[in-house]
C-alpha cells in the first residue's frame, strides 16, 4: 500500500504571506519570491535523528508490512513530532507513527522560521480533549513561536488530536496543517488510523469531535436557518456562497429538506471575490425572516440585497472565521450535526441515507 504522494509547495512558504483572498489560494497563488527566498534560508526540511530500540523498530516494521506497507523501509528513528517515530521510506514522503502503531502522519517536517519565543513544556493533552480547541495560553505559546508567519493570528484553530503532544491547525482560508506543540515542526499530512492491522483511513473520530467543537462556538443568532416543517429528523449545517452554482442548486432543495424533516442551519461562506458584500447585505437584514427572504432571492433568482445605509457592521465575518476549523476545501460544505461530512454528491440517493431520513 502506498500513500498518496503529497504536491503542495511548502508549507512554510505558504504561512510566510499574510493573505486576504476569500478563496482557498493554491500554493503556486501562494508562494512568491520572498517567501522562497526565506524558506531557503530558514526553514529547510529537517530530518529526524536519534536511535529506536530494537523491539521498537521490528514491531513497527512488521506493523506497517502487514497494513500493507510494500515500500522498502530504510529507517526508523524518533520524530520530530512528539510522541512519535520517523519511518523513513524509499522513494516516499517519510511516514510519522505512534508507539502503538495506531496514528500514523505522512509528510516531510518543516522546520518552524519563526524565533522560538517559548520554551516550557507544554502540557500535553489527555484522550478527553480530542478535537478540542487548545487552551488559551498554549495556543499563546503556540502563536508566540510562530511570529514569522504573517497569516497566523489570535484567529487561528488550533485543536488537539489523539496525538499527545501533535497540534492540528488550519489557515483562515481553512488550509489544515500539523505541528509540534511547540511550534517548531510543522507538516501538511493528516492523522490516519490503522485498526485491526490495516489502514483505514483519516481519524474520523477526531474530525467529529473537531467539527462538533466549531459548531458550539459559532453565532446562532448569525446563522440564516430553514426549520424542519414536519417532525425534525436531522440538523446539518451548510457553508455556503451565493455566487457558488452547487450552493444554488443545493438551495432549491431546500424547501424538500425541510418538509422531510431537516433542519438546515446555514453559515455564510464567501468565497468568490464579489460575495463578501453581497453576503453582508443579505446578513443585514433585520429579520430572520427578512435574511431568509434575501438569501432565497439571491439563491433562487441571482438578486442580491444591498446593505441598508444604517448597517455598518460585517454579521458574516464572525462565523466566517469561526468556521475556518472545519476546513471547507469547497462550497457547499455540508455537515451533520454530529460532526460528519458528507463527501459525495447531494443530488445522490446517498444524501438522504446520510441524513436519516426518506
Amino acid at each position: 500500500m502506498k500513500f498518496p504522494v503529497l504536491k503542495s509547495a511548502s508549507l512554510i512558504s505558504v504561512m510566510l504571506l499574510a493573505t486576504t483572498a476569500c478563496a482557498q489560494p493554491s500554493a503556486t497563488d501562494m508562494t512568491n519570491k520572498t517567501a522562497s527566498q526565506n524558506n531557503t534560508q530558514t526553514s529547510q526540511n529537517t530530518k529526524a535523528t536519534g536511535t529506536v530500540s530494537k523491539s521498537i523498530d521490528s514491531r513497527l516494521r512488521q506493523l506497517l508490512t502487514e497494513a500493507g506497507i510494500k515500500t522498502q523501509i530504510i529507517s526508523i528513528v524518533p520524530s520530530n513530532l512528539p510522541n512519535m517515530y520517523q519511518v523513513n521510506v524509499d522513494g516516499q514522503l517519510p511516514l510519522h507513527i505512534t508507539e502503538d502503531g495506531k496514528y500514523v502522519i505522512q509528510g516531510e517536517l518543516q522546520k518552524n522560521p519563526s524565533k522560538r519565543v517559548v520554551t516550557k513544556v507544554q502540557q500535553r493533552s489527555n484522550s478527553a480533549q480530542i478535537g478540542k480547541p487548545v487552551s488559551a495560553s498554549i495556543k499563546s505559546d503556540i502563536l508566540a513561536n510562530m511570529g514569522a508567519l504573517k497569516n497566523m493570528s489570535a484567529k487561528t484553530p488550533f485543536f488537539y488530536t489523539a496525538v499527545p503532544g501533535v497540534i492540528w491547525g488550519a489557515t483562515l482560508e481553512g488550509v489544515p496543517f500539523l505541528l509540534s506543540d511547540d511550534a517548531q515542526y510543522i507538516t501538511d499530512g493528516e492523522i490516519s488510523v490503522i485498526e485491526n492491522g490495516q489502514f483505514t483511513g483519516l481519524d474520523t473520530t477526531f474530525e467529529k469531535l473537531k467539527n462538533q467543537s466549531v459548531f458550539t462556538t459559532l453565532d446562532e443568532a448569525q446563522l440564516i436557518n430553514y426549520p424542519a416543517t414536519t417532525t425534525e429528523k436531522a440538523v446539518i449545517y451548510v457553508a455556503t456562497d451565493v455566487n457558488c452554482p452547487y450552493c444554488r442548486l443545493l438551495h432549491k432543495q431546500m424547501s424538500s429538506l425541510n418538509k422531510k424533516g431537516v433542519t438546515v442551519k446555514t453559515i455564510g461562506y464567501p468565497i468568490y471575490e464579489e460575495s463578501p458584500e453581497q453576503m453582508r447585505g443579505i446578513w443585514c437584514q433585520g429579520s430572520d425572516e427578512g435574511r431568509r427572504k434575501a438569501l432565497d432571492k439571491a439563491m433562487l433568482q441571482g438578486k442580491m440585497t444591498a446593505a441598508p445605509a444604517s448597517c455598518k457592521v460585517n454579521h458574516v465575518t464572525a462565523n466566517r472565521e469561526k468556521a475556518a476549523g472545519l476546513a471547507v476545501m469547497a462550497t457547499p460544505a455540508i455537515y451533520r450535526e454530529d460532526g460528519v461530512l458528507f463527501q459525495a454528491s447531494f443530488e445522490s440517493p446517498e444524501f438522504l441515507e446520510f441524513l436519516g431520513v426518506e
